[in-house]
C-alpha cells in the first residue's frame, strides 16, 4: 500500500468516527413535523435570520423531524409531545426548552433565557459563574 493512500485512509477513518460520536457543543435542536403549520410559520419568520444572530453562535440550530428515528446522541432528550419544540442541549444533557411558537418576539425572549442557561451550565463545569471571576457555584 502506498504511504499517501494509507495516510488518506486513516484521515478518512478518523473523520468518519468523529462524525458518529456525539457532539458535546451546545446546540438548539428544533423538533418539528412536516404537518405542523406553526413549524412552517417559525421557518418563515425566524429561520432565515437565526444563523445571523448572536444566539446562533451560542446555540447553532439543528433540525430533527419527530417522525424520524431519533439519533443516538439525542436519546437523552425526554419526550417531545408538541411541535415545534426547541431543546437546548450541551454535553449530552438538556439545558432547557421552548415548547411552541407564538411569534418572533416571544421566541427571542425565550431564547435569551436559554442562552443564559448555557452560559451558567458551562460555568458550572468550570467552577465559576459568568462575569464574577470567582470560584463560586452559580
Amino acid at each position: 500500500m502506498r504511504p499517501g493512500f494509507a495516510a488518506f485512509s486513516f484521515a478518512l477513518l478518523v473523520a468518519c468516527l468523529a462524525r458518529s460520536m456525539p457532539s458535546h457543543a451546545a446546540e438548539l435542536v428544533f423538533f418539528h413535523a412536516s404537518y405542523c403549520g406553526v413549524c412552517e410559520r417559525w421557518e418563515e419568520e425566524v429561520a432565515p435570520i437565526y444563523p445571523k444572530t448572536p444566539e446562533s453562535r451560542t446555540l447553532p440550530l439543528r433540525r430533527h423531524n419527530v417522525n424520524d428515528s431519533r439519533p443516538s446522541d439525542l436519546a437523552f432528550v425526554r419526550s417531545i409531545v408538541y411541535t415545534p419544540t426547541f431543546v437546548a442541549v450541551e454535553n449530552g444533557k438538556e439545558i432547557g426548552r421552548i415548547v411552541g411558537y407564538i411569534n418572533d418576539d416571544f421566541f427571542w425572549s425565550q431564547m435569551q433565557g436559554l442562552v443564559e442557561k448555557v452560559g451558567r451550565e458551562t460555568a458550572k463545569g468550570a467552577g465559576t459563574c459568568p462575569g464574577d471571576g470567582l470560584a463560586t457555584p452559580c
